[in-house]
């Protein structure tokens, strides 16, 4: 099964949660030091929850498409190369606490989205699927311009 994502950052992940466990009746999949997701079946939806700045109005962070398989990623890989979209993939990065493949795009508004598999979660992996250097558990500095290759790791 395939879910669409939607990656917001928050200012208050706490009462973030509490709105969404409310809204969505579950409590979250994930919850990590300024990190939270839910993995929804219907509708099927991953919400990811990114800590921001303080008194920081939500915003989208980036959108996504969680699929079931590496071959998956590497098939929306193709596709979006063979339709001319520029493309950046990354393979076995650490991220949002669990061990990834990507490939993201921009849409014509900037709006970075990612097609990825989760292969392993942090709970199975140990330290190796923290976050990078920036403490943020995901995504900052990829979805906001995923082309260099020095930039930190995209979310899942």
């Amino acid at each position: 099964m395939s879910r669409a994502q939607l990656a917001l950052r928050v200012s208050d992940l706490e009462a973030s949660i509490t709105f969404y466990t409310k809204l969505f009746g579950t409590e979250p999949a994930k919850r990590r030091e300024g990190y939270a997701n839910f993995a929804l079946t219907e509708p099927p939806l991953k919400l990811v929850l990114i800590e921001g700045a303080p008194g920081e109005e939500t915003r989208l962070d980036h959108l996504g498409v969680e699929v079931e398989s590496t071959d998956q990623v590497h098939a929306a890989t193709d596709r979006l190369k063979d339709a001319g979209l520029a493309t950046f993939e990354e393979n076995d990065t650490s991220c949002c606490y669990a061990l990834q493949d990507k490939v993201w795009v921009h849409g014509p508004g900037r709006e970075s989205w990612e097609v990825y598999v989760v292969k392993a979660d942090a709970d199975t992996l140990g330290k190796s699927a923290a976050p990078d250097t920036t403490g943020d558990g995901c995504c900052a500095d990829r979805a906001a311009d995923p082309a260099p290759a020095s930039a930190g790791c995209g979310c899942g």
